[in-house]
């Protein structure tokens, strides 16, 4: 039977408006797309063709940081610091 992960997953979008989305659980897992809803299907097929090659690759298999045995601290947020430049930009 079929189990479900959660891989979370970082959305930017980027300066020509194109969302793109990263695993950063999953060396090399990322995509991009026009819309949010594009790069949702997107990412979701690229992390099933990552898991694909990981289910018969055994080296990149152990690059994965899978749901559960994360050791790196949590995500929190994003914030805006401000930050006093002594020179013009």
């Amino acid at each position: 039977m079929p189990k479900i992960l959660n891989f979370k997953v970082i959305v930017e979008q980027d300066e020509d408006g194109w969302f793109v989305a990263n695993v950063p659980v999953i060396p090399g897992c990322h995509t991009q797309g026009k819309t949010y809803e594009e790069a949702m299907k997107n990412i979701e097929e690229a992390i099933e063709l990552c898991l694909e090659e990981a289910e018969e690759n055994r080296n990149y298999r152990q690059q994965i940081i899978w749901p559960g045995e994360e050791k790196r601290p949590r995500f929190l947020g994003v914030i805006d610091l401000p930050v006093k430049v002594t020179f013009a930009t």
